[in-house]
């Protein structure tokens, strides 16, 4: 079998959504960093009058303990943290392996960390420290060549006229986003360079995220925003507190973890329990994480008068020994290049080295790696350069584990070097010419309208197929709701930006007379966040709704923060593809007997039109479910037309030279993406290579 220019699915992705000076390089090598969760909160450490305070994370204590705004302002006069020491802080940082330091500038509770102009709530005007931690902490990390970046929280409990709520999604008013604004300008400004602004909750509008990002990205160019901006703003995509995704992600992204699931902050009576366990644990999510291509953010809560807690600070100098040791498998990596996980550790990649991270040794000491083609040179323990024993047959790679080789934290890596650039054989070839959503393998990313309502996204798709001949003419088939977008087609190397106007017309081989559009049910959920969950059986609690009629656009009256799910009861005496015409929401997605076919929010700048889609009824009883979220409106717009051309458009393209060989490449996303995160649609497009 011949091989060439196999795309990794990481670096497809990363190409798909950046086209300009970020991500910066940087960052995305650095792979290990520190947050730092410090502030008036850690002055209580859990406790109010005396009496821990169990329910939720510690620095959200004057929610949780439901302080009056006037006593927990009065915390401020006692905050004096004598102990510490940014310098120490920076220190412990370098020591435990971590390229930069996340800082909280400002929490949920108002109260900033740093001298801020803007308000007297802050940590020189307000206590008798009287000293801008965050400045000596900045000015630390510039003098021992660590990276500084700070948290800012998007909402305020301190800000005039803000209150208190459960979720933290609240909506940003104009007097709180023009301060804000001011403050993210003061942070970019005095505070030297800053490698990552990691904003936090709050659901802004998407000109309130725009403008953020904009500023930042006007005063520190090469500064990375986090996606918790949301809006499908942002420079890289964060996932939920302590949540590993068992997925590569082709754009860059973090997972930010604390020592304790339960709390960021100090809490004076945490459990903390056995120190090498805790250790063992951290060090497998860094790996677990870096192997998938993300960076690892693990999080230190210091006591209320400065310093470091003995347990975590020992936790991080015992993964700083193993990092001085190891570090060269994680830093400047990139992810597990072959298309599955491994079933005895993980995988990382630099240059034509893999680095293999063995959990659990096969009982014959042999770790096996098939789908490789290159010459595998050498195979060494990387702790101490010990060769390994080494054997290649065609694809297929082993290396024996010594039996008197001891894991160290339970892994034991290996470092496998091949003479010349190596290829790894994807997992799925396909023997069709015809390449669809369906057969694809996508480009996953992550889109956040804000920090509850996101969900995994696809903003590309990749095949690998067989084919003999020397030259194709490729051509692209779509449908009208994609027509005028413009995407980017790459066909072994060679890229083409194919606007999706105009072409053969080809009726869809179906009959709508053969489909009865039955009854419709309605079911709402207060308060839901859109993530991706839907409902999909209709049950008790759905509602016939006798208005609402298939081809008739209604408006349906919801609060904020709603979703109104609407099932469809469909027969059909024929399976057949049936062309839709759908209304969206701020979100919407559609099931149809139980799958998928449509995902999307309309943030970040994709505009909000109606939606067709390419629905695949089976024969008999068909169930469609359209979820429309609504997040700040009144109402949603209800429409589900089949009355549209049941017909699809195709485009031919020049011809194109493959590679020689027979297994060929090819990728597409939008040529012009709104933003990085948004999902990309398309799944009713596809490529034909004749």
């Amino acid at each position: 079998m011949l091989l060439r220019g196999c795309l990794i699915i990481l670096l497809l992705g990363v190409q798909f959504a950046f086209g300009q000076q970020k991500p910066n390089p940087d960052w995305v090598n650095q792979k290990f960093s520190m947050f730092i969760h410090w502030g008036l909160y850690s002055e209580l450490g859990g406790v109010w009058k005396g009496e821990p305070v169990r329910s939720g994370y510690s620095e959200q204590i004057q929610s949780f303990a439901r302080i009056p705004k006037a006593e927990y302002e009065a915390v401020a006069k006692k905050f004096d943290p004598e102990k510490w020491n940014a310098d120490s802080v920076v220190a412990l940082a370098k020591a435990a392996g971590m390229k930069s330091i996340v800082f909280t500038s400002k929490h949920h509770d108002g109260f900033c960390m740093y001298h801020s102009k803007y308000t007297k709530y802050n940590i020189v005007d307000a206590t008798p420290f009287k000293r801008d931690v965050m400045k000596e902490l900045s000015d630390a990390c510039q003098r021992q060549g660590v990276k500084f970046a700070v948290y800012y929280s998007l909402i305020d409990w301190n800000f005039p006229g803000n209150g208190i709520t459960p979720h933290n999604a609240d909506a940003i008013s104009k007097e709180h986003h023009a301060f804000s604004m001011h403050q993210v300008e003061e942070i970019m400004t005095n505070y030297g360079p800053i490698s990552e602004i990691w904003f936090d909750m709050g659901s802004l509008s998407g000109q309130q995220s725009k403008e953020l990002y904009d500023l930042v990205n006007r005063l520190q160019p090469r500064c990375m925003v986090s996606g918790r901006l949301g809006n499908d703003r942002g420079d890289f995509a964060v996932m939920g507190d302590n949540a590993y995704p068992d997925y590569k992600i082709g754009v860059p992204w973090q997972t930010p973890a604390s020592f304790f699931d339960e709390t960021w902050s100090y809490r004076s009576w945490q459990e903390r329990g056995d120190l090498n366990h805790k250790i063992d644990e951290k060090l497998h999510s860094l790996i677990k994480v870096v192997s998938r291509g993300g960076n690892f953010l693990l999080n230190i809560g210091p006591r209320g008068n400065g310093s470091v807690v003995e347990f975590e600070r020992d936790a991080l100098l015992a993964m700083g020994k193993w990092m001085n040791r190891y570090g060269e498998a994680i830093y400047n990596t990139t992810a597990n290049p072959f298309d599955h996980a491994v079933a005895w550790g993980d995988i990382t990649r630099k240059g034509n080295n893999l680095y293999l991270f063995v959990e659990q040794v096969p009982e014959n000491r042999d770790v096996i790696l098939n789908g490789l083609i290159g010459k595998a040179k050498k195979a060494t323990l990387l702790a101490d350069g010990k060769k390994l024993d080494l054997k290649q047959e065609g694809q297929t790679v082993s290396v024996n584990i010594p039996a008197d080789v001891k894991p160290e934290r339970g892994i034991v890596v290996v470092k496998l070097e091949f003479a010349d650039n190596f290829r790894v054989v994807p997992d799925q070839i396909l023997e069709t010419s015809v390449l669809t959503a369906d057969n694809a393998t996508p480009v996953y990313a992550y889109s956040s309208m804000d920090y509850y309502s996101s969900f995994r996204s696809t903003v590309g798709f990749s095949w690998h197929f067989n084919k003999t001949a020397k030259t194709v003419t490729p051509s692209v088939v779509y449908m009208a709701g994609d027509r005028d977008k413009e995407i980017r087609l790459e066909l072994d190397g060679k890229v083409e930006n194919v606007k999706l106007a105009g072409g053969d017309v080809q009726k869809l081989n179906n009959d709508p007379a053969a489909v009865t559009w039955g009854n419709v049910y309605k079911y709402t959920i207060a308060g839901e966040r859109f993530n991706g969950n839907s409902v999909g059986v209709k049950n008790d609690n759905w509602s016939l709704q006798n208005d609402l009629k298939v081809g008739k656009t209604v408006k349906i009256p919801t609060e904020e923060k709603e979703s109104v799910y609407l099932l469809h009861e469909i027969k059909s005496s024929r399976e057949q593809d049936v062309l839709v015409e759908l209304g969206v929401a701020d979100g919407i997605q559609v099931t149809l007997n139980g799958e998928t076919v449509l995902l999307r929010t309309y943030v970040g700048g994709i505009p909000r039109v109606n939606e067709t889609v390419k629905l695949h009824l089976q024969k008999g009883d068909n169930q469609l479910v359209v979820k429309l979220h609504n997040r700040y409106g009144s109402d949603v717009t209800y429409l589900v037309n089949p009355n549209v051309k049941q017909e699809e458009y195709k485009l031919r393209l020049k011809p194109m030279k493959l590679y020689p060989g027979q297994i060929h490449d090819c990728s597409l996303g939008m040529a012009h993406p709104a933003n990085k995160n948004s999902d990309v649609g398309l799944r009713d497009l596809r490529v034909e290579i004749e």
